[in-house]
């Protein structure tokens, strides 16, 4: 019997728990569908610019060091 019930605490706090997140959602103030778009360009756009950025840089420091360890033999 005791068992039940504590059962029975468990699952009324669950669906209190649940109704809280189902309130605390419809507070959240969701970006329209022009700003989710305006946001994932622009973070596309800066992935690829610093993609190329540290491209040129990974390309200069190995001929620099591929230069440096060709003097010498």
């Amino acid at each position: 019997m005791i068992y039940f019930k504590l059962n029975q605490v468990k699952i009324s706090k669950l669906i209190n728990f649940i109704n809280e997140i189902r309130f605390e959602g419809h507070k959240v103030s969701w970006p329209n569908l022009k700003d989710t778009v305006t946001s994932s360009l622009l973070v596309f756009f800066t992935v690829i610019i610093s993609s190329l950025f540290f491209l040129m840089i990974d390309g200069a420091i190995y001929k620099t060091i591929n230069y440096v360890l060709t003097l010498g033999g």
